[in-house]
Formats: C-alpha cells, sequence, structure tokens
C-alpha cells in the first residue's frame, strides 16, 4: 500500500505563492509516476500537474503552465508543487496522487483514473 500525505495549503493573497509537500510511503516512490489534482465544491476534480519518476517529464494543465512547477525528491519520497502568481480562481483542495503502474502518453498523466492512490487533500485559499 502506498499512502500520501499532503501539506502547506493555506491562505494567500493573489499574486503570492505557496508550496506543497505530498510525502509517500512506499519503498518504491522512486519508480511512481506522481499528480497533483485539485476540487471546488463547484467543479469535479480536474488535473493540475504530474512528473514521471524520473522526474524528466512533466506536464501541467493550461491553466497553471508557467505558474505551477512540479518537481520531486525521490530521496526523500516527496513530490512538490511550487504555485506562483496564485489567482483565487486557483482555490480548492489540492490533492496528491500516484501510480505505480506505467503511463506512456504524456497527456495521459492527466487522467485521473491513471492513478491508483490518493491523498487526503490540502486547502489553498488565495484571497483577491
Amino acid at each position: 500500500q502506498v499512502q500520501l500525505v499532503e501539506s502547506g495549503g493555506g491562505l494567500v493573497q493573489a499574486g503570492g505563492s505557496l508550496r506543497l509537500s505530498c510525502a509517500a510511503s512506499g519503498r518504491t516512490f522512486s519508480t511512481y509516476t506522481m499528480g497533483w489534482f485539485r476540487q471546488t465544491p463547484e467543479k469535479e476534480r480536474e488535473f493540475v500537474a504530474a512528473i514521471r519518476w524520473s522526474g524528466g517529464n512533466t506536464y501541467y494543465a493550461d491553466s497553471v503552465e508557467g505558474r505551477f512547477f512540479i518537481f520531486r525528491d525521490n530521496a526523500k519520497s516527496t513530490v512538490y508543487l511550487q504555485m506562483n502568481s496564485l489567482k483565487p480562481e486557483d482555490t480548492a483542495v489540492y490533492y496528491c496522487a500516484a501510480t505505480a503502474r506505467p503511463i506512456t502518453g504524456t497527456q495521459d498523466m492527466g487522467v485521473q483514473s491513471r492513478y491508483g492512490y490518493w491523498g487526503q487533500g490540502t486547502q489553498v485559499t488565495v484571497s483577491s
């Protein structure tokens, strides 16, 4: 089993930054593809960013491209989401996800059903 624990959420003003962390259990973390998704009460959960096990291949939603950055530290079994230039529309619960199964296509990294493990979520609120 893999357990994911997110942290780093909070309240920030528009234009500010936050860094989310997701600590994973499991001896083979370095082989997982990791993703971040977000959800609001008004919307279905949506893809934000993903990173392959090697860290060399990342994928972003258009809405966050150039503002958010995903990176990982396999030695610490942790994946991060650096969020810059935050907007009120970024307000959501952010979830970390993981899969040990290979994902071949880049766009498939954004498909929720590809991920078998999910964290409990962390709230990010951006005030205007």
